[in-house]
């Protein structure tokens, strides 16, 4: 079980590429053309793709694949589950406004335009979950819903529990496991009590002052991997004091990252290096900035500010662990450079609306890279045209913008080393840690791998007989 609950399994909701419980059970239950394996991206309904041109990219689908109810999977199918991503506003608005144009270009080709050369498009479709399109959008359908992938939905309950057995005629190699089921057990104390006593098989993630708690428990392991998932505390640059970067530059140096990061998470978390985490494609790491209050009074003298000032700081309780601890920790720090920090922690809609309309001086949330590609958060969230935090260099927009573009992977990679050394040096936030994250596993449970964008593949896992 995940420390989420699975709200939805609607592919296409505006919530997607953000709600991580779900995605789980949205690649047990549907597929996608392509998918991730590490840095690579490999053939899933597609099995091969070509450009023909900059802005044009053909797909060609693996044939006499079929939905769970026996219906043919087409390119038409492809064709309504874009644009039904499209019409959508959500984090993934940004990954699909470029294509201008999909369709369904021969029996088993599916074409797509782009406004400009789109590089990203293979990463992105790691994302798009393709849906029987004439049943999609009628009332209901998504309670019980049916998709191509490795196993079909038996009941949901959401927010309560999933129950998913295997389907039989699915295309690939067929799930391990005759059935999964995915409750969602609140108190993380009582899904570990579960996992002690068989109930539940795999639990994740599990809190660090937790972690001994399972490592306890005689038939369980605890497995550990640096995950997609960070913290940040962003500024709202288009709001006084934090318009001057020497004021943000001040507020990191001011806090003692590694002894904060050190003491609340353990072994659970790393300080990072970069605005993403060490596991992302496009990483590079950057020098950190030194925990130097004498600095941090000295750029706010420099900016005008000699004794301090006064601002605010937001959060939402359930964004991540310890988030309340690592607020008022750094509140804690600031303080004592004459910075009063108004804390406001609070609920999970109202933080949603103060964040999306920029009304908060500072804002302090998990985020995680979805797609494993820096593009995901720096290209979506630190573009001028994003407005996301306030935030604009017209040369990180360029840097970004050739790097949206480019399909050679090397130079992606150089392009994106430049954008963390500016979005850094900008101090446009303070990133202070990635979370490690720590799975329990029953040893009875067989074929379980880790992976870092803590969506792992179920359907290769199964309990051990013996």
């Amino acid at each position: 079980m995940f420390g989420q609950p699975i709200t939805d399994l609607d592919p296409h909701a505006a919530n997607t590429a953000v709600d991580e419980a779900s995605l789980i059970a949205k690649y047990l239950i549907f597929d996608t053309l392509v998918r991730r394996n590490g840095t690579a991206i490999e053939p899933s309904l597609a099995t091969k793709w070509e450009q023909p041109d900059p802005t044009t990219w053909v797909f060609t689908l693996r044939e006499g694949v079929n939905f769970h109810d026996g219906t043919p999977l087409t390119p038409d199918d492809v064709v309504a589950s874009v644009k039904r991503i499209q019409a959508v506003t959500s984090a993934q608005t940004p990954l699909w406004k470029p294509v201008v144009s999909v369709e369904a270009s021969g029996p088993n080709t599916v074409t797509f335009k782009t406004d400009s050369p789109l590089g990203t498009l293979p990463v992105n479709l790691t994302l798009l979950f393709i849906v029987p399109g004439k049943a999609a959008d009628t009332a209901g359908f998504f309670t019980k819903p049916v998709g191509s992938g490795p196993y079909t939905v038996d009941s949901f309950v959401p927010s309560s529990v999933l129950k998913l057995k295997r389907a039989e005629s699915y295309w690939g190699e067929a799930g391990k496991q005759p059935d999964i089921e995915m409750p969602y057990i609140a108190e993380t104390s009582s899904s570990i009590t579960s996992l002690s006593t068989g109930e539940v098989d795999l639990l994740w993630p599990i809190p660090a002052d937790q972690v001994k708690e399972v490592e306890a428990i005689a038939e369980a392991t605890v497995e550990r991997i640096p995950s997609y998932v960070y913290y940040f505390n962003w500024f709202n640059c288009s709001r006084p004091p934090f318009t001057d970067p020497r004021v943000r530059r001040a507020m990191w140096h001011a806090v003692d990252i590694e002894k904060i990061v050190s003491t609340l998470y353990g072994a659970g978390a790393e300080v990072m290096t970069a605005p993403i985490p060490s596991t992302v494609f496009g990483y590079a790491r950057q020098e950190p900035y030194k925990y130097d209050p004498d600095m941090a009074s000295k750029l706010l003298s420099e900016a005008g500010m000699p004794d301090g000032f006064s601002t605010s700081l937001m959060w939402f309780a359930g964004t991540g662990p310890a988030a309340t601890e690592l607020a008022q920790a750094m509140i804690s720090d600031w303080a004592k450079i004459g910075v009063k920090v108004e804390a406001q922690s609070i609920e999970k809609a109202q933080w949603l609306q103060r964040l999306n309309s920029l009304d908060w001086d500072m804002d302090l949330q998990t985020n995680t890279v979805t797609t494993g590609d820096a593009d995901f958060t720096l290209g979506r969230l630190y573009t001028t045209a994003a407005n996301r935090l306030g935030y604009s260099n017209k040369d990180l927009d360029a840097v970004l913008d050739k790097a949206h573009s480019v399909g050679d992977q090397g130079e992606r990679e150089k392009l994106y080393a430049e954008a963390c050394k500016t979005i850094w040096e900008d101090a446009a936030g303070i990133f202070p840690a990635s979370i490690i994250t720590a799975y329990g596993r029953r040893k009875k449970l067989e074929g379980f791998v880790p992976v870092a964008s803590n969506q792992p593949d179920l359907s290769r896992v199964s309990l051990s007989t013996t």
